[in-house]
């Protein structure tokens, strides 16, 4: 795979983003109502959808499920997104702030502070908590702008930003959806492409220039942080919400083929990639068969 020269890139991406960004305080309409019997996320990715439990419920609890199904992808992708800043503000710690390469990364940064602002007014907006991963979770995930660097550290951050930006690709476009929930999905993924991009890309170089002894640990550290993200996506206090056994309710979504899919179809494009790229193997095939991304 061919990697553009790094400053040329960063050049490109920094006209990008001046040329077209958004102000989520500006160009979402938080006052708008919301629109009684539509989703708040597609019916077929909802976690329990096709089984006993899901088949129980009216369509008024599904609909509730879906709405608190989006708080928790939204809380977590915003948990995420701060871990994500934290970690391209390292890399800028260590890099010449005068390169097109540092001021991109700092112009990321930006766009993940509004971001994280506009999924915390969605999730205030519709009125469900900030659900946010697992204690367990929370916690660990301290530990990943220490731990992680090199490919894997770009690697994770492309397995939350691509299976996020294909699952609002498709709820973007769909007219079951809240208008509000489309909006702000159709703001993150124009502005996630750029991401994207400066992420492949960053991945590929730190590839090529890898020690033989460091690949291991970076196969090993993108998987395990791959299974935290599809583990975490839906917090199970979710399904308390319509009055359903949690424990109960977090068993039948985990064994859910339908759910299942649904994180294999929204991560496959990335995986694609990292396997191309040499980050799929071992130490991390435990992880990343946990994870469902792969069979």
């Amino acid at each position: 795979m061919r990697v553009a020269d790094r400053e040329k890139t960063a050049e490109r991406l920094l006209k990008s983003s001046a040329d077209r960004f958004y102000d989520p305080e500006v160009d979402i309409d938080w006052e708008a109502p919301l629109v009684e019997g539509l989703f708040y996320i597609p019916e077929h990715r909802i976690s329990l959808y096709g089984t006993p439990l899901y088949d129980s419920l009216t369509r008024e609890q599904r609909i509730e499920l879906s709405k608190h199904e989006l708080a928790s992808i939204a809380s977590v992708g915003l948990w995420f997104e701060l871990l994500l800043m934290q970690m391209l503000v390292k890399v800028v710690y260590n890099t010449d702030p005068t390169t097109r390469h540092a001021q991109y990364a700092l112009t990321e940064v930006a766009d993940e502070c509004r971001h994280s602002t506009m999924f915390a007014r969605l999730v205030e907006r519709i009125g469900c908590p900030p659900y946010g991963p697992v204690r367990q979770t929370h916690r660990l995930g301290k530990l990943l702008p220490t731990i992680g660097y090199g490919p894997a550290m770009y690697g994770s951050i492309l397995v939350a930003e691509e299976i996020l930006d294909r699952l609002q690709r498709e709820a973007m476009a769909d007219e079951t959806i809240q208008p509000i929930v489309r909006m702000v999905n159709r703001i993150h993924v124009l502005e996630e492409a750029r991401h994207v991009r400066f992420a492949r890309e960053e991945l590929l170089r730190g590839m090529s220039g890898l020690k033989a002894f460091e690949l291991p640990y970076q196969k090993w550290l993108v998987g395990y942080v791959s299974m935290m993200i599809t583990r975490t996506i839906i917090n199970p206090a979710v399904y308390a919400a319509v009055g359903l056994d949690v424990r109960e309710a977090h068993r039948q979504a985990l064994g859910n083929p339908h759910f299942q899919e649904t994180l294999r179809w929204a991560g496959e494009r990335i995986m694609s990639f990292l396997d191309e790229a040499g980050l799929v193997g071992k130490p991390g095939m435990r992880s990343w068969r946990r994870s469902f991304l792969i069979g």
